[in-house]
C-alpha cells in the first residue's frame, strides 16, 4: 500500500544546550508548531516535533541502522509516546518490509482504522528514504541553533544515516 512522510516546516526557538537529541528536539520546537505527517496505507497519523518525535528518536536511529544490515530478517519496535503508541513487526523479504502493527494511541484517534489497515509493504530503500526527511529537519534545525549536546551518540548516528544516503 502507502508509507510516506512530511515534515512540513516546524518553527523553532533557541535552544542553548540539552542532555541529548530527544532532548534538544523536545525543547526546540514550540507547543504550537506544524506537526509531520506519517501516512500509513492512506491513514494520515500526525507526528508532533514536540512531542512524539524526541521520544521516537532512540528507537528510530536503531531502527534505520537494523533494517539496512544485509543480515536483516526481523525485528519489533514499540513506539511508546501517549500520542502515538503502536508495536510493529517488521520482516524482510528481498528488498521489501512487510510490517504488521497494532495501534494503540494515535493523535486524530484514527487507531480503529489504523488496525483495520494494519499490514504494509514497503520498499526498505523508500521506508528508510521516509523516516530521514524527519531526521533531515531536526538535524538541519539543531545546526542551525547551534544547540550544544551532552551525549551526542543519536545525534553522530542520524548523521550517518544521513550521510549514507546521499
Amino acid at each position: 500500500m502507502s508509507f510516506s512522510i512530511q515534515t512540513g516546516c516546524p518553527a523553532t526557538q533557541h535552544v542553548e544546550s540539552a542532555d541529548d537529541m530527544a532532548d534538544a528536539v523536545s525543547q526546540m520546537y514550540p507547543f504550537e508548531t506544524e506537526e509531520a505527517v506519517l501516512v500509513w496505507n492512506r491513514i494520515p497519523v500526525l507526528l508532533e516535533y514536540r512531542y512524539d518525535i524526541p521520544v521516537l528518536l532512540d528507537d528510530l536511529i536503531p531502527l534505520l541502522e537494523k533494517i539496512q544490515a544485509p543480515q536483516f530478517s526481523q525485528t519489533r519496535v514499540y513506539w511508546g509516546s501517549d500520542t502515538f503508541s503502536a508495536e510493529w513487526n517488521l520482516r524482510r523479504d528481498g528488498e521489501t518490509l512487510t510490517i504488521g502493527s497494532r495501534w494503540d494511541s494515535t493523535s486524530g484517534g484514527y487507531e480503529a482504522l489504523l488496525n483495520e489497515r494494519s499490514t504494509l509493504t514497503v520498499e526498505i530503500r523508500s521506508f528508510v528514504a521516509e523516516w530521514l526527511k524527519v531526521l533531515r529537519r531536526i538535524t538541519s534545525d539543531l545546526s542551525t541553533q547551534s544547540v550544544h549536546l551532552e551525549d551526542d551518540d543519536i545525534a553522530v548516528r542520524a548523521r550517518a544515516l544521513l550521510m549514507k544516503s546521499s
